[in-house]
Order: structure tokens, then sequence, then C-alpha cells
């Protein structure tokens, strides 16, 4: 069966006409208890300023985005590392997906582009890192990343409790 959604990079001028959309899905997942560098009480507007921020990085970031019939419920991004001694490398950054979506392979699809972004960008070591024992982990996992090792007590749950955070990477093949 063919998901009935789409994978796309938004392009730079569309981003900031996505902020809404994205605070929303951001809002969701923070709601549901994602741990993604925001509390509980994270309102719509810190949401939205978020994302203006990241539309107006000018780091070379790119957004990648899941939509389907009703609009955008999956983001993720890939940030280039800048660093003269690291033009191979990018780490991968708040993947989301709203509650409604989940279980429709959108994680899967949206880590599939962006590894092919990566590629596009010559850019073959990503990393990234996920709270200890969530759903991702296991998704990271079986996409075959590579465990680098967890940091006990790295960030805070929306709800103030102390998480670690499981490091990961991934080298890819041309």
């Amino acid at each position: 069966m063919t998901p009935q959604f789409h994978i796309r990079r938004l392009p730079p001028d569309e981003v900031l006409s996505a902020v809404p959309a994205l605070a929303e899905l951001l809002l969701d997942c923070v709601r549901s208890g994602a741990s993604v560098s925001f509390m509980a009480d994270l309102t719509l507007a810190e949401a939205e300023a978020f994302w203006r921020e990241q539309a107006q990085a000018g780091d070379g970031r790119a957004i990648l985005v899941a939509e389907d019939a009703a609009g955008v419920f999956g983001v993720v991004q890939l940030i280039p590392a800048w660093p003269p001694n690291q033009p191979h490398r990018a780490d991968v950054a708040k993947l989301l997906v709203h509650r409604r979506a989940r279980g429709r392979g959108a994680a899967k699809a949206l880590m599939r582009a962006l590894e092919d972004e990566a590629r596009a960008m010559d850019r073959w070591l990503l990393v990234l890192d996920t709270v200890t024992g969530g759903a991702a982990e296991g998704l990271y996992a079986g996409l075959g990343w590579t465990t680098v090792g967890v940091i006990e007590d790295f960030a805070l749950m929306p709800d103030g409790s102390l998480c670690a955070t499981t490091v990961f990477s991934r080298r890819l093949e041309a």
C-alpha cells in the first residue's frame, strides 16, 4: 500500500510561510511528551519564533516536510557542520511527526529523504541524539544508525524530569 503523503524539501522562500504549520506540529509533539528542547509550557508564539529562527538561520540547512491532504504533519532538519575540518558532516535535528499521522511510515520516509539530501550536499557522516528508551531510538537503530553512546541526565523532558540521550552516527554510502 502506497502511503498517502509525500516528502519534500521546503524551498527557502516557503519556510517562513510554513511557520504556522511547523509551530503547531512542534506544540503537538511537546504536548505528547517529546523531549525536543522545549518544556510543557511552550506557547504558540515561542514555537513560531523557533521556526522563524530556523528559517532565517542562513547556514545551509535543509528543512524537509511530510505532507498529506490536511497539510504538514512531519519535519526533519539537516544542518551542515561548518568547521573547516568537518566539510563531510551534518547534524540531524527535530524529527517530528504529529500524533494524527504516526504509524504511517513518515518518520522513516523523512529520514530516507534526509539521507538523500545529505548525499546531494556531499555530507556523508550524519550525527544525531535522541531520548534513550524512546520510540525514535528504535527507529534510528532499525535504519542502520550506529549507537555512539549514552549521556545520562542530558536534558529535561517537557514535564521537568531528567532523561538520558543516545548519540547516533551514520556513514552514508555513495
